[in-house]
């Protein structure tokens, strides 16, 4: 019977490289696994992360925008006024809707930043690569993109920033935009 108990003990652990014993299915030993990064990350991955990143921005833009309007109504909405009164030359009630209006603004703005801040804290792990990439990737974009000299009022460049990219096959037609904007813009017309 302790032979038996002892098989199954001995089957429960394995051997690391340092000749430690370690049960085979200890928290320790799935965490570490879980925490090597990749060591490189390919382009569709990468624009992936990207979007997911995006993504995240805009989720965290809603809520804070939302905050922003509650906040500004609870600020603005509970001042006495005095509509004989005019502030900065303004009816006080339109000027308490335009600082509302200036609160969800800020909001939007800081959204972003937020959603971003939080996306970098979930992958905190590749962030290296990550940054690496988009580095290459924004280098790519500004060398291949074309002169903004050449843009007219009525007609802007497509796309300047590259944003709107969330795919290889989206890079290539990007890449044949401005290939075209660039030859209708540079070569006389017929």
């Amino acid at each position: 019977m302790q032979t038996a108990n002892l098989r199954l003990g001995l089957r429960a652990f394995r051997c690391s490289p340092s000749s430690t014993l370690r049960p085979k299915g200890t928290l320790s030993a799935r965490f570490n696994s879980s925490q090597a990064a990749p060591e490189h990350l390919s382009w569709q991955e990468y624009l992936q992360v990207r979007g997911s990143r995006r993504k995240w921005q805009t989720a965290a833009t809603i809520p804070c925008s939302i905050l922003g309007f509650v906040g500004g109504v609870a600020l603005f909405g509970t001042l006495e006024t005095d509509a004989t009164k005019p502030i900065m030359g303004v009816d006080p009630f339109f000027f308490y809707g335009a600082c509302t209006l200036a609160c969800v603004g800020a909001g939007a703005i800081i959204g972003p930043t937020i959603g971003s801040a939080i996306w970098r804290y979930t992958h905190r792990r590749s962030v290296a690569l990550i940054d690496a990439r988009e580095k290459e990737f924004f280098h790519r974009i500004a060398k291949n993109r074309v002169d903004p000299s050449l843009q007219s009022p009525t007609t802007p460049i497509p796309d300047f920033y590259g944003e709107k990219i969330g795919s290889l096959h989206q890079y290539r037609q990007w890449l044949r935009d401005q290939a075209k904007y660039r030859r209708k813009a540079t070569l006389p017309e017929n």
